[in-house]
């Protein structure tokens, strides 16, 4: 009820892309995708009912409590054929895919696979909050070994998360880890029973019993020497341990651990119980219940019951000062305040490294406690892992812990503690001393100093964006400008094109030729090669001041990539076949395939006769890797419009075949021989040649070569692709002419030909600078056209036949009129301009001879002058001495 239909003019161009198993929604403006569900994510898909021009489906997202909800994605499109398509197409996806899920084969679980242990927390887990979430986890932890608790433990120690949820991601991390690595190494159980019986009927039919015997007994002693080995690492671990927890108890509990030390002495060590022999000792595997009911019956004469395997065997949870390690004593109760109903606390058996504590440890420090404070102390309620936590842990600050454990009540004992968390509890001695309260100036300067750290804090933060976006953007250009340079550039024309590039108002002025010759043919340096692309192309607006007829309409960029185009499909398949191993095209809808897609769809809807072409994303991706996504566009229609590149990707393609006849009749004229030989095996040019034209050498050769061919065509015009192509062959025409059938010939030109050296290259790019093949050009033109009309008169057809021939011939004749009279029209403006020029020069030059005329008066006049007064200084003077003054003078 709340989606109404919009203007579709203020909605975004978004592309919609439906795979294999999921739907993406991409932006080609921002380069990100917007939008990415997979299949299982869609719950319904639907065309719209009052408004056919949409179409929309409903996902099942996940909410930030744990919880999920649904989303309903409405798109609008251009019209309901699109919408059909669409809809038909997300059908057969989904067909498909259901098809390819059922024929899979079930992957091959069993009950101790790590993996599945691990879905079934996931399961057991999804949709708790998280203080539960982390009580499953640590009772989870529980089960594994001590070495993987230890690690685990250590790991998410060094990341100090900064909250439970944060927490509850990193465990659940490195358990998938973990359960991945077993999982490479896990057996399954009916994969085991296969695998032992195949081994015994092989044992069984290739040993005799003898030797069946022997392998028995050396399997015994390896599991003897192995255990051995275990039980020695497992002493060494433990006097470490012990050492280590002597050392960290506090001041405070002296007297008690002298009570504790005295009581346990009497009884026999760790070393000397475990120093037993194995044959009379209780120990078999870790873990089994048999072990352990012979354990606690030997141990605990006083309990009426043995205990059952549950209650017999129960790792320890990870505390602050020590990593998991499992004890060896039997359970003991806990002292408790009389008339208050209290759990036993119960230590389970395993293997220990630590010393054994019995009820007299508790009753030596509950005694010892009470004479020192003269008053019974009452005992807390603590849990088995709180008790071992307050022997080797200092106080903690104290907080709130009756509300923090309140929904738990129900699981009867407290929940085991994360490795992060501190001890709320108080201690055995009473609630530690609290903080001084501070004042409110105290809390304003605290305040004060917050603000202003998150002021630096945004200030860092939009300083690294910028660093950021400024080392993307070079990350960019050099991922753009990976290709290997043929022609290296020397400092001195490097410094030659910065002047020529940083000239004030360079768009007006014209630059000596031969000088931008001799620059380009010295080489062009390649972080400035698009720079000195759109210097070349206002050098040629400058020299060709009369455009073209056929101009594109001035349409932004922007406006462009606004709008959809019918060529879109087609431009989609050629993504991925344009440069697939240049890193930048590389990624599937990355960065570069959609600026590539929105240069061609812009370029599509700007030339409505050309629209896309094969061989247009080449031209397009080069001049990609050289500027920005708009200069490229811009850089595009000077080559189609002005260059007259357009020509060959008319639909009709007449123009590529007439430059088909002109390779063949150069190579006529400058290569007879090599002619002849692929005459003789019926090879024309259109064979190997016509990737050539259509994408500038940039689907075949190195990238490189293919900039240097740039270079010259913005200098020289389309002329260049006839220049490389004859050089090309002719270098290697003794190459070709060893070959003797028309596979292998072909082949070595679209294979071995591109993987020519640098010498090679170099060479060419030297020979097509002096090479001048334009009348020769324009004369295979006009022989073309002669001799089509001599093949349609001359052909003995039907009289239908002729008609459809004449009338393409006609059109053809059209369209070379139109181009003809283009040119007229350009040149009749060229004389125009001359007149008129000429015109100016006329007048400029009158005015210059009336100029002469007068400063020809003036200078005769000013000698008449100076003869005057010459003649006037040489006459004797008459006058007397004392008249001094002169008279003054006309003069």
């Amino acid at each position: 009820n709340i989606v109404q239909p919009t203007d579709i003019e203020e909605n975004r161009t978004m592309l919609f892309t439906i795979g294999q198993s999921e739907v993406y929604l991409i932006s080609p403006d921002t380069k990100k995708i917007a939008l990415e569900k997979n299949f299982k994510e869609i719950s319904f898909c639907s065309q719209g009912i009052r408004h056919v021009d949409h179409f929309g489906f409903i996902c099942r997202e996940s909410s930030g409590g744990g919880g999920f909800h649904f989303v309903c994605y409405v798109f609008q499109c251009t019209n309901e054929a699109l919408v059909d398509e669409i809809m038909m197409t997300l059908k057969q996806a989904f067909t498909v895919a259901a098809v390819q899920q059922t024929a899979k084969a079930p992957a091959q679980l069993c009950e101790g696979c790590p993996l599945q242990s691990l879905h079934k927390l996931c399961e057991r887990i999804e949709g708790m909050n998280s203080s539960k979430t982390k009580l499953e986890l640590q009772k989870h932890l529980t089960t594994l070994t001590n070495q993987e608790q230890a690690t685990i433990f250590e790991e998410v120690q060094k990341l100090r998360p900064r909250n439970e949820q944060r927490e509850n991601e990193l465990i659940i991390s490195f358990l998938r880890c973990l359960y991945e690595e077993k999982q490479k190494e896990h057996i399954h159980i009916g994969e085991m029973k296969q695998t032992s019986q195949m081994a015994a009927e092989n044992i069984g039919s290739e040993l005799p019993p003898s030797a069946t015997r022997f392998r028995l007994d050396m399997l015994k002693n390896k599991a003897k020497r192995s255990l051995t080995e275990s039980l020695e690492s497992i002493l060494s671990r433990g006097n470490k341990a012990r050492g280590l927890q002597e050392h960290s108890i506090s001041v405070d509990l002296d007297s008690s651990l002298s009570s504790t030390l005295s009581n346990t002495s009497k009884e026999p060590s760790v070393c000397e119980k475990e120093a037993l022999p194995i044959s009379e000792s209780s120990f078999k595997l870790l873990g089994s219940s048999e072990d352990l009911s012979s354990d606690s019956e030997s141990h605990l004469p006083e309990e009426p019951a043995p205990l059952s395997p549950q209650q017999a065997f129960r790792r320890r949870a990870n505390t602050l000062s020590h990593f998991p390690i499992e004890c060896q004593e039997p359970p003991q109760p806990a002292r408790g305040s009389p008339g208050v109903s209290q759990r036993k606390l119960m230590r389970y058996h395993s293997v220990s490294t630590e010393t054994p504590h019995e009820r007299k440890d508790f009753e030596s420090k509950a005694n010892h406690l009470g004479d020192s404070g003269g008053t019974p102390v009452k005992t807390r309620r603590h849990s088995w892992r709180q008790q071992i936590f307050l022997r080797v842990a200092t106080p903690q600050k104290a907080c709130d812990s009756s509300s923090r454990y309140e929904d738990y009540s129900e699981l009867g004992e407290l929940p085991p503690r994360s490795p992060l968390e501190p001890v709320c509890e108080d201690g055995p001695f009473g609630p530690p001393p609290e903080e001084k309260k501070r004042t409110s100036r105290e809390l304003r300067e605290l305040w004060q100093k917050a603000i202003l750290q998150q002021i630096l804090l945004l200030r860092m933060e939009k300083e690294n964006q910028k660093l950021q976006a400024s080392e993307n953007d070079l990350l960019n250009k050099r991922l753009k400008l990976d290709y290997e340079e043929i022609t290296p550039c020397l400092k001195e024309v490097t410094t030659v094109w910065e002047k020529m590039l940083s000239t004030p108002g360079r768009s007006k002025i014209k630059f000596d030729m031969e000088k931008m010759h001799s620059a380009v043919g010295q080489g062009v340096p390649r972080h400035h090669r698009g720079e000195i692309w759109k210097f070349l192309a206002e050098q040629f607006h400058l020299k060709h001041q009369f455009p073209s007829k056929q101009q594109p309409k001035d349409v932004p960029y922007k406006e462009l990539l606004k709008q959809l185009t019918s060529q879109q499909h087609a431009i989609l398949i050629d993504l991925g076949r344009t440069f697939p191993t240049h890193p930048y095209f590389s990624a599937q809808l990355g960065a570069g395939q959609l600026s590539l897609y929105n240069i061609l769809k812009a370029y599509s809807l700007l030339d409505q006769e050309v629209g896309y072409c094969q061989g247009l994303s080449f031209v397009a991706g080069i001049l990609l890797l050289h500027m920005s996504e708009e200069e490229a566009f811009k850089m595009l229609k000077f080559l189609m419009f002005d260059m007259g590149l357009r020509k060959q990707y008319r639909p009709d393609m007449i123009i590529l075949q007439i430059q088909m006849y002109q390779l063949s009749r150069l190579l006529h004229d400058y290569h007879r021989d090599l002619y002849n030989h692929l005459e003789e095996h019926e090879i024309g040019p259109s064979l190997y040649a016509a990737p050539w034209f259509l994408t500038m050498f940039a689907s075949q050769f190195p990238l490189g070569f293919v900039a240097r061919v740039f270079d010259m065509i913005f200098l020289q015009g389309t002329e260049v692709i006839f220049k490389v192509a004859l050089s090309l062959l002719g270098s290697h025409k003794p190459l070709i002419l060893q070959h003797e059938n028309l596979e292998t010939i072909v082949d070595f030109i679209k294979s071995t030909l591109p993987n020519l050296g640098l010498v090679q290259m170099e060479k060419t790019i030297n020979q097509v600078f002096e090479m001048d093949i334009a009348k020769q050009l324009q004369a295979y033109e006009v022989e073309y056209h002669v001799l089509q009309e001599e093949l349609i008169d001359s052909s003995p057809l039907s009289d239908n036949q002729r008609m459809d021939k004449l009338e393409k011939t006609n059109s053809s004749l059209r369209k070379q009129n139109l181009d003809l009279l283009e040119q007229l029209q350009v040149a009749n403006g060229r004389i125009q301009s001359l007149e008129a020029t000429i015109e100016k020069l006329l007048s400029s030059e009158s005015k210059l001879k009336q100029a002469m005329l007068t400063l020809e008066l003036e200078r005769s006049a000013l000698l008449q002058t100076v003869e005057e007064l010459r003649r006037r200084s040489a006459e004797p003077s008459d006058r007397e001495p004392e008249c001094t003054q002169p008279e003054p003078t006309g003069d």
